[in-house]
């Protein structure tokens, strides 16, 4: 990373990254299996009959695209907490907030997509039970992958910014100490 600046490769690649997660999500949310109740003739049963499970695969892949975007972000940039010092200053405290609001938004992404996939896969199958004929086949509730498109989209804002922020606050050097200032050190010699 030169001086002062990001790197326009890591930009890029957490973007895509990013945007294809947002497209998974968004395709699982429009994908999302839906059951039909059908009635065996021959046993006189009834059962749920459910559409193709691809919503499923779209969430587990918006999960490990954005995995893969935080996880490339947060080695570049040692997760803030290895490597070169920030420097103190507006950049630094940026750097903090942005760290913490990417994670938190982060979470609750990976929280929805994987929800949302999970759920999607359990199917009810068999619902003749004596007196369970008022039963609905089982399938996800609209939104929940809608909502983790969302919260990757946040992410990755955030992320940009806290990359920004963080090659600002690691490439900047620190204010010069006055010079006819007293010495303001304690000695930690002994008096002889």
């Amino acid at each position: 990373m030169r001086e002062g600046k990001s790197s326009t490769l890591v930009h890029l690649l957490a973007l895509v990254l990013c945007l294809v997660a947002f497209g998974f999500a968004i395709a699982a949310e429009r994908r999302r299996s839906l059951g039909n109740i059908v009635m065996d003739e021959k046993t006189n049963l009834t059962y749920c009959v459910y559409s193709s499970d691809v919503a499923t695969g779209y969430g587990v892949g918006a999960f490990l695209f954005l995995l893969s975007s935080e996880s490339l972000l947060m080695g570049v940039t040692r997760c803030m907490c290895f490597g070169r010092p920030l420097v103190p200053g507006s950049d630094r405290a940026w750097t903090i907030i942005y760290f913490f609001s990417s994670w938190a938004t982060f979470l609750v992404a990976e929280a929805c997509v994987i929800a949302g996939a999970a759920k999607n896969a359990y199917h009810t199958k068999y619902r003749n039970m004596i007196y369970a004929q008022n039963l609905s086949c089982e399938s996800l509730r609209k939104g929940i992958f809608i909502a983790g498109a969302v919260f990757v989209a946040a992410t990755m804002i955030l992320n940009v910014y806290y990359y920004m922020h963080f090659a600002k606050a690691t490439s900047t050097q620190a204010p010069a100490q006055k010079a006819n200032r007293g010495s303001s050190t304690v000695g930690m010699t002994g008096y002889a």
